[in-house]
């Protein structure tokens, strides 16, 4: 085996498994699942039929990852944090052929607590807040707080606050890195 699953920890069949996967106490991983290598699964997790992980994406304790979600490399999802999957819920109607998609894109980080309502993505290595309840797209580099998440600010790929300076560009204080601030859009400077 190339991955590690603590002994109880229920693991169904047909899902693939990356090596160098630890999956913690009391997590489920149900069929078809796809996890990447390096992942970190917490306790108390819940990861629903036909889920995608990407390489090393760190689940903290008691996350579910319902069907429809899909997580790119480099994820970070909070302790505690929600993810949705239909818009409308009722418990008497059936509508599991109605799960909305929802893509969180590469070096993403989700603050513990937090609320991702389906059908948005979240773009590279946006950064949301404790306890921010996610309504529309998010994208790549933003910061976004508050229920409902707004967007205050934008983040380095280290997870720093990015101050653009009147030309456009800001500097991530631990990296080194450049990002230009353009049409309401971010990117890192090569």
């Amino acid at each position: 085996m190339e991955y590690k699953a603590h002994e109880t920890a229920v693991i169904d069949d047909g899902c693939v498994i990356g090596k160098g996967t630890s999956i913690w106490h009391f997590s489920h991983i149900m069929p078809d699942c796809v996890l990447g290598e390096n992942c970190n699964i917490g306790q108390n997790v819940v990861i629903s039929p036909g889920v995608k992980l990407g390489n090393n994406v760190k689940v903290q304790n008691n996350v579910s990852i319902y069907t429809g979600v899909e997580c790119e490399d480099d994820v970070f999802l909070g302790p505690s944090m929600v993810f949705t999957n239909i818009t409308n819920p009722r418990s008497a109607i059936i509508r599991r052929d109605q799960y909305a998609k929802t893509l969180v894109k590469k070096g993403a980080s989700i603050g513990a607590n937090a609320t991702i309502v389906c059908g948005h993505d979240i773009g590279e290595y946006a950064f949301i807040g404790a306890g921010a309840v996610v309504t529309k797209d998010v994208p790549a580099y933003a910061l976004v707080i508050g229920n409902p998440a707004r967007q205050t600010g934008w983040m380095s790929e280290y997870g720093h606050r990015l101050e653009f300076d009147s030309s456009g560009v800001a500097h991530c204080p631990e990296s080194k890195e450049q990002y230009k601030l353009e049409n309401g859009k971010v990117h890192k400077i090569l």
